[in-house]
């Protein structure tokens, strides 16, 4: 199999359907063969109806009970088939011509991954600009944000998967490490551009708690990420829980 495409999902119900239509469609009009891909729907111990309607789209479900961004896509890879993994948030979707690019870059022989830059639908107009304003950074730095992210799933295996210690830059860090493996069996890692794949911009209204939120969750986030490797596993996951709700409130 070529493809295994991972969605983590947590309280997803509002999303999920468009998100898994999107993604079907867009496969369809590849003329991708049913046996050369499968979606999989990782339920992140949601108490909404997400398991039930990714079942209803025929999604692959598997349950993960620890609310966790990284162990969420883990284990929606930990029964994976395919030889290249494509995460993609329950909110976001590609188009056919985004998931086109895919396909001719999994034939290439020469890549260990890649991303994508994002077109932002929906929410406020604050929030598109600051989401959107870094896809040309996105480009140059060739890194991306979880929303899409495609890997080798031997490479994937091969470094560990997602970082369990991190709650917020997890996509950052596996990808620094992604590049590094890239470079010892001479496969790279590229941002895709002509087709940004689409995200919703649900988050990051106008009103004082949600800016507060987002102001603390993007400072204490980079500040984790930087030292991860000098702070404690309890003392990372305490602070998370409690400064990173930008990423871990739930916003249905």
């Amino acid at each position: 199999m070529k493809l295994s495409i991972i969605i983590p999902a947590y309280n997803e119900e509002k999303y999920i359907a468009n998100t898994l239509r999107k993604i079907k469609q867009a496969i369809h009009e590849n003329n991708v063969d049913n046996n050369d891909w499968e979606l999989i729907v990782c339920d992140n111990n949601s108490v909404d109806k997400t398991a039930q309607i990714a079942q209803e789209y025929g999604a692959i479900l598997i349950h993960e009970p620890i609310n966790h961004i990284s162990r969420a896509r883990n284990t929606g890879a930990s029964i994976a088939k395919g030889d290249w993994l494509l995460f993609i948030d329950a909110d976001t979707y590609p188009n056919a011509g985004l998931m086109d690019e895919v396909f001719i870059l999994l034939g290439k022989g020469n890549y260990i991954g890649c991303g994508s830059t994002v077109k932002v639908e929906g929410g406020t107009f604050f929030n598109r600009v600051r989401m959107e304003r870094l896809n040309p950074l996105l480009r140059i730095l060739k890194i991306c944000g979880g929303a899409f992210l495609l890997c080798k799933a031997d490479a994937f295996r091969a470094i560990d998967g997602f970082s369990l210690t991190l709650y917020a830059y997890e996509e950052i860090d596996l990808i620094k490490r992604l590049k590094k493996y890239g470079k010892k069996v001479n496969k790279k890692f590229t941002v895709l551009h002509k087709n940004p794949i689409t995200t919703s911009g649900r988050k990051g209204d106008y009103t004082l708690p949600s800016m507060i939120t987002l102001l603390v969750s993007n400072t204490v986030a980079p500040i984790l990420y930087l030292f991860r490797k000098f702070l404690p596993k309890k003392v990372i996951h305490l602070i998370s829980k409690k400064m990173l709700g930008y990423w871990y409130t739930d916003t249905r």
